[in-house]
């Protein structure tokens, strides 16, 4: 009789790589077997995404791991998450273009703590393409990306849930349609994006609000010329950050869909604190005190150098730096 199961080549020395991890908290031990399992069996899809995860946990350069995934190309289109990592990594290192074909070659499907996360990356690639042409002065290329960026195709296999937060493309439509003269329709795109959840929270669960929405609503009423409601914005994010820096973060056992799907055990305080910083670091963008927020968007990368936030806003701030200068 064949076996009911068939225990892969490598399973033992990835079991162990866990136990290591999680129960013993020895990292290194841990990256010797999940990478010994992955060498038993490089075929093994599922040992490499856990691989690359704990590569993410311990704060691995995206360029070494985009590389080994690349390697190993059909182990990563057997997955979606392990599809949807690669897409991240792209976007981590500006190739915006790569991300966006790679992702819409590929029918996804829902998977427990992949909530949210196909549409972000669609949206953030097409997002940071019409900034690109919006300063080339190229903007009906910019308005024609942002329009894909707000209708999600059925490949991402997701819809947007009710009140979903798009402040970040209706401001930069509004920017788009200022640059090409059309003050009437950037003005209704500003109004639109200067609207929305504007109190600060900790980000339980994968649908809460992003601080990275607050903040383009400052921008917004500063675009409309209503300075005072945009600093206001602003300093209620660099208050909430320092405010909740000292909090001690805990994971709600009643969650229904948490954030992520944690193989690995998460360093919570390293995340809050990042998330802290985050907003700090936007409304300190946000009131023009740009030495202060590339401080806070270093500090954040030293704690999680995939921290796609801080890497967008970072590259924007220091566009605006050179700018001042």
């Amino acid at each position: 009789h064949k076996p009911l199961y068939r225990r892969k080549a490598g399973e033992p020395r990835r079991n162990l790589g866990l136990a290591y991890f999680n129960h013993r908290g020895d990292a290194d031990d841990a990256w010797r077997s999940i990478a010994a399992a992955f060498q038993l069996d490089p075929t093994d899809a599922r040992v490499l995404f856990e691989f690359d995860q704990l590569a993410r946990r311990l704060n691995h350069d995206p360029g070494e791991r985009l590389h080994r995934l690349d390697a190993h190309p059909e182990c990563v289109r057997q997955r979606d998450d392990l599809s949807l990592e690669r897409v991240t990594l792209l976007n981590q290192l500006g190739r915006y273009d790569e991300a966006l074909d790679s992702l819409l070659s590929r029918n996804f499907h829902p998977w427990e703590g992949g909530e949210g996360k196909v549409a972000a990356q669609y949206v953030l690639s097409l997002t940071e393409l019409a900034k690109s042409v919006i300063q080339s002065q190229r903007c009906d290329e910019a308005i024609v990306y942002l329009e894909r960026a707000s209708c999600w195709p059925e490949s991402l296999g997701e819809g947007k849930l009710a009140g979903t937060q798009e402040n970040n493309i209706h401001y930069w439509f509004g920017q788009a349609y200022r640059e090409r003269g059309q003050e009437a329709l950037a003005d209704e795109w500003f109004a639109r994006a200067a609207t929305g959840r504007a109190e600060p929270s900790s980000p339980q669960f994968y649908n809460d609000q992003p601080p990275d929405m607050i903040y383009y609503q400052g921008l917004a009423l500063r675009a409309l010329g209503r300075e005072a409601e945009a600093i206001a914005r602003f300093e209620r994010l660099v208050d909430y950050g320092r405010s909740h820096l000292g909090d001690v973060p805990a994971i709600d056992f009643f969650a229904v869909s948490l954030p992520d799907f944690l193989v690995f055990e998460a360093d919570l305080a390293a995340k809050h604190e990042a998330h802290c910083r985050y907003m700090l670091a936007l409304g300190l963008v946000g009131l023009g005190r740009l030495e202060e927020a590339e401080q806070e968007f270093a500090r954040i990368l030293a704690l999680d150098r995939n921290h796609l936030g801080a890497i967008v806003h970072r590259r924007q701030a220091e566009a605006e730096m050179g700018a001042v200068r």
